[in-house]
């Protein structure tokens, strides 16, 4: 059996302080994925696409071309190197994925024949997939997104879908991805090494991770969140959950394009006001996880990254929106902990504090 060739793709999102720390942080999950590749001696090579190779492991380096476009460069990396089986990862994804997981998907990618891999169809960051020419029967995606299903559809695989778990499901979107991986156990040396450095506060991440194992406790879950993950929480965690999924695959179905998406938590905002909102939460419960992006998607916002981000950290007077600002202060300044983020948070992000709470308390702590 031919072992599979690794392909990351590294790219860059800097361009302010917020930025830049979540570029930083993509940076280290990248060296550490290569060298979990590399570890696991399931893979004939890696090779990294990227215009930033300095203090990589040694690898095969390609750049990612001018104009960048996914879809073609991973086709043109193919055609190259003549892969006939690639497993292709996102820089920033799968940073809790152990070099034991990495091996399991290489040997069952080499027993294969015509088949896709993926930890999400919906989403996908991880990609394996064989023949490697399969690549010419789609149409490229600008995005690794819809990779996944474009193999199915257009190219004919079978499909495979990774278990789900904090290893295939977890990356880094946000700040608060972030403060997850500073807490959790599982980051690789580099990347634990980077966030150590970080001034990030997860005073109330830790908070509510004590909530979760609490059986007197109740933590209200409002945002993208799956079935599979509100399972897990009902199943894993100590406390009683209080859960509003709403909204799922809104940018993927352009209800966000087209000013459709309506969030039963963003019109009791509408009519409470900020105060009586952050009031009800409280009353509702002693904490409260929040992917935010549905909330400023129903309001017809389109914030910033530096705006998201700096909600995502608290810091509220670096917020130029003025309804993300004031939304933000008032979480912040709620008598229970809130966390807020985006998609990650609910789906990988609630995964991952599961693991922390199970291990009985946070890393560093």
């Amino acid at each position: 059996m031919a072992r599979p060739t690794a392909i990351v793709f590294l790219g860059g999102i800097g361009g302010s302080p917020a930025a830049d720390m979540v570029a930083g942080c993509h940076r280290a999950v990248t060296r550490d994925t290569i060298e979990r590749a590399q570890q696991s001696g399931a893979f004939r090579q890696v090779i990294l696409v990227t215009e930033q190779a300095d203090d990589m492991p040694p690898v095969t380096i390609e750049p990612g071309g001018h104009p960048f476009h996914f879809g073609s460069r991973l086709k043109e990396i193919i055609e190259k190197y003549a892969i006939e089986s690639p497993c292709y990862v996102g820089g920033g994804s799968v940073p809790l994925m152990p070099a034991s997981d990495m091996r399991a998907i290489a040997d069952q990618l080499a027993a294969a024949t015509d088949t896709v891999i993926a930890n999400n169809f919906y989403s996908s960051d991880l990609v394996a997939f064989t023949p490697g020419r399969a690549i010419e029967d789609i149409q490229p995606p600008a995005a690794d997104n819809p990779l996944a299903q474009l193999l199915v559809a257009q190219a004919g695989l079978s499909q495979i879908e990774l278990p789900r778990s904090a290893a295939t499901l977890f990356d880094v979107d946000t700040p608060t991805d972030l403060s997850i991986l500073k807490i959790h156990a599982g980051a690789g040396s580099h990347t634990a090494a980077y966030l150590d450095g970080l001034d990030l506060d997860t005073s109330r991440l830790e908070q509510v991770v004590r909530l979760l194992n609490d059986g007197d406790a109740q933590v209200t879950v409002a945002g993208r969140v799956g079935s599979y993950v509100w399972s897990r929480l009902e199943r894993e965690t100590a406390c009683r959950v209080r859960m509003l999924s709403e909204e799922r695959s809104m940018n993927a179905d352009r209800r966000a394009a087209r000013g459709e998406v309506c969030s039963i938590l963003g019109f009791y905002l509408e009519q409470a006001g900020m105060e009586r909102f952050f009031d009800t939460l409280g009353r509702m419960g002693h904490g409260a996880i929040i992917d935010s992006r549905v909330l400023f998607t129903h309001f017809g916002l389109t914030p910033t990254v530096d705006d998201r981000f700096y909600s995502d950290m608290g810091r509220y007077g670096d917020i130029n929106d003025p309804f993300v600002r004031e939304f933000t202060r008032r979480a912040l300044e709620a008598p229970i902990p809130i966390v807020l983020g985006g998609h990650s948070l609910v789906s990988g992000g609630l995964l991952a504090l599961i693991e922390v709470a199970q291990a009985g308390q946070p890393r560093g702590g």
